[in-house]
């Protein structure tokens, strides 16, 4: 249902009927709750930041990017491993020699002790780590480019619930007064039908129509809270959190489209799918790289101990280092790297037909905001001047209601006319904040 705007004072009681005395209504006695301190948007997109869940998890992938982005983790570090055992046998040995004299033995025990440390290093594998560890910070960087996108969304979600709560506020207002003016009706029309100047149905109508804005307030009241419950789901707050915000919504009208267009190009959804495109190109590279011969250096050191209850060799012990290099060539796969070689390059396709997708829809997007910007800005020139007049004119119908010129239709007719002028300047507000937002969201220059 539309919210209704009425003006304090719309009517008076003329001198006879104003010397009418009205019963007075005694107002019960409330303890003055406490005032709940005013909510800035400052404070609210700080608020929002500092309890992000998004942010959170953002940050949290910027850590793990971080910690991969190692020589190591990219594969140009050398491994190194320690490898031990000791295995013990039994066995039941019946030899026979060919000088005929044959041994015999149960329960023989044999004891191997084996330890080796083990190095390995690569050395050239067609410059795989190279374009892996090149992959392994873009990878990095995206996810920065990532974070910085969510910070615009979430600044822009909590900038938008925040007006959305002050828009529902301003028909509040209006809708107090509105109420209040009903009353004031009702009571001008009690004192006329107490000197015979009004009916039933004038009380009756005026009756219905104080009932009608009360049960419009109800209900504007219950927007209210529900865009508040919105407020604080995005600023991460308990949904029982009592706040108070600004009564205003300031448009900025100094935004200009070429400085928009130009800030475009940096919004970091648009250069994360760039870099999105060179970790596709590297991973051209890195699939390339299997078909290179792959050359490593290999060292280390080995103990062996063996230790017989019968055989030729009762005891053997050996230990030293070892080096040596090892290549390996891969002459015929089953055309796997070959495909895996195509398969990334495709992907590379792709990686850059959605970066111009992307483009596109933000350009797109931004164009339509900006028109919407434009022509708002225009509307609430309008409507500004039209809620000027419709109150100016409520005021003539007062003055001429007060001579005895205008009836209590007139006055219905001048106050709808206020309340449209009303709800339409209300609505246009915040229509240009909602596309000045968007705006800056899109080119990313949204602060806190």
């Amino acid at each position: 249902m539309k919210p209704l705007f009425f003006s304090l004072g719309l009517l008076s009681l003329s001198p006879a009927l104003a010397q009418t005395p009205t019963p007075a209504v005694p107002t019960p006695t409330k303890e003055a709750a406490p005032k709940t301190p005013t909510l800035t948007l400052h404070d609210a997109l700080q608020t929002a930041l500092q309890n992000s869940l998004d942010i959170q998890i953002g940050q949290n992938n910027v850590e793990v990017q971080g910690l991969q982005n190692t020589l190591g983790f990219a594969g140009g570090l050398p491994t190194v491993g320690l490898n031990a055992s000791n295995n013990v046998v039994i066995n039941n040995t019946n030899q026979q020699f060919n000088t005929g004299d044959p041994r015999t033995a149960t329960g023989a025990r044999s004891t191997q002790y084996t330890v080796g440390l083990a190095g390995s290093y690569l050395l050239y594998n067609g410059g795989y780590v190279v374009a892996n560890r090149k992959r392994l910070g873009e990878l990095q960087q995206i996810s920065e480019l990532q974070l910085n996108s969510t910070v615009q969304n979430v600044l822009a979600d909590a900038s938008l619930k925040y007006y959305a709560v002050v828009q529902q506020q301003r028909y509040i207002r209006t809708l107090q007064a509105s109420v209040e003016v009903s009353r004031q009706k009702l009571r001008l029309i009690e004192a006329r039908q107490a000197v015979g100047l009004a009916n039933n149905a004038d009380r009756f109508q005026a009756q219905l129509d104080l009932n009608a804005q009360t049960l419009t307030q109800q209900q504007q009241a219950l927007a209210a809270e529900q865009a508040k419950a919105d407020l604080l789901r995005a600023l991460t707050l308990d949904l029982n959190t009592p706040i108070a915000l600004e009564d205003t919504i300031p448009v900025d009208r100094s935004l200009r489209w070429a400085d928009i267009e130009t800030s475009l190009q940096r919004n970091p959804a648009l250069l994360a799918a760039d870099r999105q495109v060179r970790v596709n190109e590297l991973l051209v590279r890195v699939a390339q790289a299997n078909r290179y011969p792959a050359l490593g250096l290999n060292a280390g050191t080995n103990y062996n101990r063996a230790q017989n209850a019968v055989g030729n060799t009762l005891f053997n012990q050996s230990y030293g280092p070892y080096a040596g290099l090892g290549i390996s060539l891969p002459i015929y796969t089953g055309g796997i790297n070959k495909r895996l070689v195509d398969v990334a390059r495709v992907n590379t396709k792709t990686a850059e037909l959605q970066r111009s997708s992307l483009q596109q829809t933000y350009t797109l997007n931004a164009r339509k905001a900006w028109l919407a910007y434009e022509q708002t800005l225009a509307l609430v020139d309008t409507a500004e001047q039209n809620y000027t007049t419709a109150r100016k004119l409520l005021k003539l119908i007062q003055l001429r209601i007060d001579a005895g010129l205008s009836t209590l239709v007139d006055v219905r007719i001048a106050q709808q006319s206020f309340e449209d002028a009303g709800y339409r300047l209300v609505n246009y507000r915040y229509s240009a904040k909602s596309s000045e937002i968007t705006l800056r969201q899109l080119a990313a220059l949204l602060t806190p």
